[in-house]
C-alpha cells in the first residue's frame, strides 16, 4: 500500500509537470537544458562527430525554445489559441527534430562523402562494411581469422557487434558512394517511418473525445519528444544512429499492443531483434503479454521467428564468423575488448573490485531473475505495464552490464516516456486490470 501510494504520488507530481501551462513549461525546459548540453558539446567534447553535433544542435534548440517562449507568453493571454494547441506543439517539436538531428546528420554526411574523415562514429563504417560484405560474401561478419589477420588499430572496426538484419541499413553504400548512401541517413529514415506508424497505431485506437482521450493524445507527443529530440536521442542518430530505428521499432510494437493487436506487435519487435539484443528482452516481455491475452503464439511468431531466420543465412555462410561477432565479441572473449566503458556500477565493479567481473555479472543475473519472477507472478496485462517493465528492466540491465554506454540509455529513458501513451481511454480501467479487450 505505501508503496502504491508513493507511486500515485509520482505520478501526480510528474502529470503536473508535464501538464503546467498546457505542456510548453516542460517543452521550454526540455529545449533549454538541451541547447546548454549542445553547445557545451560542441566546445568541450573530445569526439569530434559530437562537436560538429554540438555546433548546429545548440542552435536548433535555441530556435526551438525560443517558439516555445513565444507560445508561452500567447498562452498566458489567450489559453485557447490555436498557436498553443498540441498540433502547434507538434511543428515546433519536429522543426526541433529537423533541426537538431536530420541537420546535422545530413550535414555531417555531406562533409563525409567529399573526403572528411572525422564526421561519423565508428559503428556507421561497421555497419557498412557489414553491408558491403553481406552483398559480396552472404553474410555481414568476417571470421576470427580473418580479424586477426587485420592490422592491430583495425581490429575493433572489424568486428560487428550486431544481428544480421543491421547490415540491410549499409546496403546502400555498397551500391553508391554518396552522402545519401551513408547508413545514417536510413537509420532516420527508418526511425521516423516506425515512429508515424507507432503514433498512427495509438491514434487510431477508436476512442471518444474525453478528457483522457486528449490526456492520451498529449502523451504520445511527449513520447516522440523522447525519442527524437532529446540530445541523448539525436545526437546518436547524428553520429552514430544504429539504436534509433531500432527503439523506434520497439516503441511501435508496445504501441500496436495498446491497439490489441499482438500478431503485429510480435512482428515490429521481431524486426528490432534482428537488428540488435536490446530487444530481445522487449520481445521476451511482450510474449508474456501475449500470453495473458491467449495470443502467445502469435506474438512469438514474429518476435522470434524473424530474428531467427536472420541467423540462419549468416549460420550456414560461416558459423564462427556468427559466434565470433554475436556472441564471443559481446561477452568479452574476442580478439579486443570493447570500447564501451561508461561509468555505470556494473563497470565500476568489474574494473575496481576483486572478481569484479564475476561479481557483476551475478548482480546482472540476479536482477534477471527478478525481473523473470515478476513477470512469472504477476505477468504484464497490459501495454503500460509491458513498457514499465521493459523500461526499468533494460535500465537495471545497463546499470550492472560491465560494458556499456552512457548513450544506452535512451531505450529506457524512451520507453518510461512512452508507457503514459499507452492508455486506452475507451476501456475501463477495471478491464485494463482484468486484460479484457474491446477488439480480436
Amino acid at each position: 500500500m505505501i508503496v502504491d501510494d508513493q507511486t500515485d504520488r509520482r505520478r501526480r507530481h510528474w502529470r503536473t509537470l508535464d501538464t503546467a501551462a498546457g505542456g510548453l513549461a516542460l517543452d521550454l525546459g526540455v529545449y533549454a537544458v538541451s541547447a546548454i548540453f549542445a553547445a557545451i558539446t560542441a566546445v568541450t567534447s573530445t569526439l569530434l562527430p559530437h562537436r560538429a553535433w554540438g555546433t548546429v544542435a545548440a542552435a536548433g534548440y535555441l530556435l526551438a525554445a525560443l517558439a516555445v517562449l513565444a507560445q508561452l507568453l500567447l498562452h498566458r493571454r489567450v489559453p485557447t489559441s490555436r498557436l498553443t494547441g498540441l498540433p502547434a506543439r507538434w511543428a515546433v517539436t519536429c522543426l526541433a527534430w529537423a533541426g537538431t538531428a536530420l541537420l546535422p546528420l545530413i550535414w555531417q554526411s555531406i562533409d563525409r562523402a567529399g573526403g572528411r574523415t572525422d564526421r561519423a562514429q565508428e559503428e556507421v563504417l561497421v555497419v557498412e562494411q557489414a553491408g558491403i560484405r553481406l552483398l559480396e560474401h552472404g553474410t555481414p561478419y568476417l571470421g576470427p581469422d580473418a580479424i586477426a589477420a587485420l592490422p592491430p588499430g583495425e581490429q575493433l572496426l572489424g568486428y560487428t557487434p550486431y544481428q544480421p538484419g543491421m547490415a540491410m541499413f549499409g546496403l546502400p553504400r555498397a551500391l553508391a558512394d554518396s552522402w545519401w548512401t551513408d547508413s545514417r541517413v536510413w537509420f532516420a529514415v527508418g526511425t521516423a517511418l516506425a515512429l508515424a506508424l507507432a503514433v498512427a497505431a495509438i491514434r487510431g485506437t477508436p476512442a471518444t473525445p474525453t478528457d483522457a482521450t486528449r490526456r492520451r493524445d498529449a502523451a504520445v507527443l511527449r513520447g516522440v519528444q523522447a525519442a527524437t529530440v532529446l540530445p541523448i536521442c539525436s545526437l546518436t542518430l547524428a553520429t552514430g544512429g544504429d539504436d534509433l530505428p531500432v527503439l523506434a521499432l520497439c516503441l511501435l510494437a508496445l504501441a500496436l499492443a495498446a491497439a490489441d493487436r499482438p500478431g503485429w506487435a510480435g512482428l515490429a519487435v521481431g524486426l528490432a531483434g534482428a537488428l540488435k539484443l536490446f530487444a530481445w528482452p522487449v520481445a521476451l516481455v511482450l510474449i508474456v503479454w501475449g500470453l495473458t491475452r491467449r495470443a502467445g503464439l502469435r506474438v512469438a511468431a514474429g518476435a522470434i521467428g524473424l530474428p531467427i531466420a536472420a541467423l540462419v543465412p549468416a549460420m550456414l555462410v560461416d558459423r564462427a564468423a556468427l559466434i565470433e561477432n554475436v556472441l564471443r565479441f559481446p561477452l568479452g572473449h574476442g580478439l579486443v575488448t570493447s570500447p564501451a566503458q561508461s561509468p555505470f556500477p556494473g563497470h565500476l565493479i568489474a574494473t575496481t573490485l576483486p572478481a569484479g567481473r564475476l561479481i557483476a555479472a551475478g548482480l546482472l543475473i540476479a536482477a534477471g531473475l527478478a525481473i523473470a519472477v515478476r513477470l512469472a507472478r504477476r505477468p504484464p496485462r497490459t501495454a503500460v505495464a509491458t513498457t514499465l517493465i521493459c523500461g526499468y528492466g533494460l535500465l537495471a540491465a545497463i546499470a550492472l552490464m560491465p560494458s556499456t554506454r552512457f548513450g544506452y540509455l535512451l531505450y529506457p529513458l524512451a520507453l518510461l516516456t512512452w508507457a503514459p501513451a499507452l492508455h486506452r481511454p475507451d476501456v475501463p480501467a477495471s478491464g485494463e486490470r482484468s486484460g479484457r479487450t474491446t477488439s480480436a
